[in-house]
């Protein structure tokens, strides 16, 4: 492709050269007005500072803007003109020579407006740079701000238009300014576009509050992103207080918890519609109400495919348990286990049709999931137990995940939204607990924009030694050492530790936590304020006798119902369990809830597919049916007290 330079500029198409020439040629109309205004200002800035500032924007290498994301009818109401903003820009000039000066500011506030709707992003943000140094009043620098984040964002530098957005916050708060339609729209999409769900719908909810001209299209938008939300999502959003939350939430509760029963959910819709009766989802509860009733699926025939026999088979028998112990008789479904340690796949067809099988549960082991999926004649619907490796999932084709890095993910959001400013990760050595903790310092970092400081230990002599460090108790140490050096007597002394540190977030199993957790308490000096320690469910064991609490107190982890008493625990389930194996490892107890979750999503996730509100309240977790197909849980809080361990809300 021939390739030519135009101002310092590379230009690889006519089509470029056409708008780039339009481009410097809109710049030398606002570089002549702007210095007049600059000659009439010299106190201001002086005249080499406009020379550079002008001539480093004609002769920067510009990337041709997106396609502007900005809607006319978003801020046409605001500007009140019929002109261009070449002609706005001309209007100024002749303000200038009148010193109008106030009235030219406007002016060129006004036309930066219009080269975003005439997608001329380029030009708005030269624009805004210009007049930067000269808007004095709080509002025109605000306004200012907004819009280069407006004009940041059509050009695809989502990074640099949030910053931009935080200077107009910032701006707002000193001058005690109120956010207007135009800041929410533009955070909105931009945190869309930073993929952080909880904040764009924030934003969207506040927008849509300052909009006297929002539609029904603007209220479908919110429910369908609310839909889009895990039950931890959900509660975020209601701590951050944004407008009509209290109705939306508890709409969206009653969809989570009902949708799937028609008869129930018409009964808590009207419920909510006596309830909330100026509210705007009235409109989708309208809607609701109107849908056609859900077709239950009645599938008799169920194939389980789990180990059931050679180095799995353990496994595979409490995954089996699981199922059974959810096995209704009167549902009229007949199960048949599948032994995956013996079945040859190829073969796995013909006896799914020799058996009138109409759904399939498992594989359960990743390699026997692999190798289902290569059976391409299989078109049942089919709940598998494991990952598949990088394998698109079909429609017919559900996964249910079990990855402690979805619980990372849920933990570094939530935690993150709790004012901590400089968390310290400590995590063992082994794989497991090195992918939950770059998880969760990825998500953080992503939410953020720090990078929490990582330290990994090993289960030894020298954990203490590390964890000293981590905190900078042994700098402490170092410098009483060369104190008592330098003078005759001895001094008494208190360790002191880093004082950066306000969050410890704990990745490790429950004997190297239990270890871990004593050295974090006494290595706080008794003059700093408590630092809180947060754990994975890989630190709770319902194996842990009652009199060890003691070394875990306060200690707040995440767990799955089953595994902690709690509302949506199936306590007489566990109690019957807990009598009939006892002596069963954390582990197996998750493949146990896990079968038992499975057997009740058979009849569910059609409802899930149908309808994204649905929710299951399993043992696993609360599940949600993504738009990969993929089953994922939102998992419960729980703290150690010094004689139990409970369910606590994180607030």
């Amino acid at each position: 492709m021939r390739i030519r330079h135009f101002k310092n500029t590379c230009v690889e198409t006519e089509e470029d050269e056409v708008y780039y020439k339009a481009l410097l040629k809109s710049m030398d109309l606002l570089t002549l007005t702007l210095t007049k205004w600059f000659s009439s200002h010299k106190s201001r800035l002086c005249a080499l500072a406009t020379v550079a500032i002008l001539t480093s924007c004609s002769t920067t290498q510009l990337n041709k803007p997106a396609k502007s994301s900005v809607k006319k009818t978003d801020v046409i109401q605001t500007l009140e003109t019929a002109l261009t903003a070449e002609q706005l820009v001309a209007n100024a000039s002749v303000q200038m020579s009148s010193n109008e000066n106030d009235a030219a500011v406007t002016s060129l506030l006004t036309a930066s407006e219009l080269y975003l709707i005439e997608a001329k992003a380029h030009q708005a943000l030269w624009l805004v740079k210009q007049l930067n140094a000269l808007a004095e009043a709080p509002q025109q620098q605000y306004q200012l701000a907004v819009i280069e984040a407006k004009s940041l964002l059509a050009l695809e530098k989502q990074q640099k238009a949030y910053q931009a957005l935080n200077s107009a916050n910032n701006i707002k708060e000193q001058s005690q300014l109120t956010h207007g339609l135009d800041y929410y729209q533009t955070l909105a999409s931009v945190q869309s576009q930073r993929n952080l769900p909880i904040a764009a719908l924030e934003a969207n909810l506040h927008a849509f509050a300052k909009n006297s001209t929002a539609s029904t299209d603007d209220i479908e938008m919110i429910w369908q992103q609310l839909c889009q939300l895990s039950p931890w999502q959900h509660q975020q959003l209601v701590k951050m207080s944004p407008p009509n939350i209290k109705g939306w939430s508890k709409l969206l509760t009653f969809a989570n918890k009902f949708g799937d029963d028609d008869t129930r959910f018409k009964r808590y819709l009207s419920q909510w519609q006596r309830e909330f009766k100026t509210h705007p989802a009235q409109h989708i509860v309208t809607n609701l109400n109107q849908q056609q009733p859900t077709l239950s699926n009645e599938f008799e025939h169920v194939a389980v495919i789990i180990p059931l026999s050679g180095k799995q088979e353990r496994a595979g028998k409490v995954a089996q348990q699981g199922i059974l112990a959810a096995y209704n008789i009167n549902s009229g479904k007949t199960l048949h286990f599948i032994d995956s340690a013996t079945l040859d796949m190829t073969t796995l067809s013909a006896t799914l049709t020799e058996l009138s099988i109409d759904y399939v549960i498992g594989p359960l082991l990743k390699e026997n999931v692999t190798s289902y999926l290569a059976q391409t004649e299989i078109t049942l619907p089919t709940l598998l137990l494991n990952l598949p490796e990088e394998v698109n999932l079909l429609p017919h084709q559900v996964a249910l995940s079990m990855r402690p890095e979805d619980e990372a993910m849920q933990a570094a959001t939530t935690l993150s939204r709790q004012h901590y400013q400089q968390p310290l990760i400590l995590s063992h050595q082994d794989n497991a607990s090195r992918r939950i903790a770059q998880t969760f310092s990825q998500q953080w970092q992503h939410i953020t924009g720090q990078t929490p400081e990582m330290v990994f230990f090993n289960n030894d002599a020298k954990m203490q030694n590390q964890l000293q460090a981590s905190l900078g108790v042994d700098l402490s140490q170092q410098r009483t050492k060369e104190l008592n050096r330098h003078i005759k007597y001895s001094i008494k002394s208190e360790l002191r530790n880093r004082r950066d540190i306000d969050m410890i977030y704990v990745v490790g199993l429950p004997l190297e936590t239990k270890l871990l957790k004593p050295y974090i308490d006494v290595n706080i000096s008794p003059f700093a304020d408590l630092i809180p320690v947060y754990a994975s469910s890989r630190s709770h064991s319902t194996k842990i006798d009652k009199s060890d609490n003691r070394d875990l107190s306060g200690l707040i982890f995440t767990e799955m119902p089953w595994q902690l008493k709690s509302k949506l625990q199936n306590k007489a389930l566990v109690a019957q369990a807990k009598k009939l194996w006892p002596n069963r490892s954390d582990s197996l107890q998750t493949i146990f809830a896990m079968g038992f979750d499975s057997l009740a999503l058979v009849d569910k996730i059609s409802a899930m597919q149908n309808k994204t509100y649905v929710r299951h309240y399993g043992q696993t977790g609360i599940l949600q049916l993504g738009s990969d197909n993929i089953l994922k849980r939102s998992l419960i809080w729980g703290k150690y007290s010094r004689s139990k361990v409970q369910e606590i809300a994180m607030d």
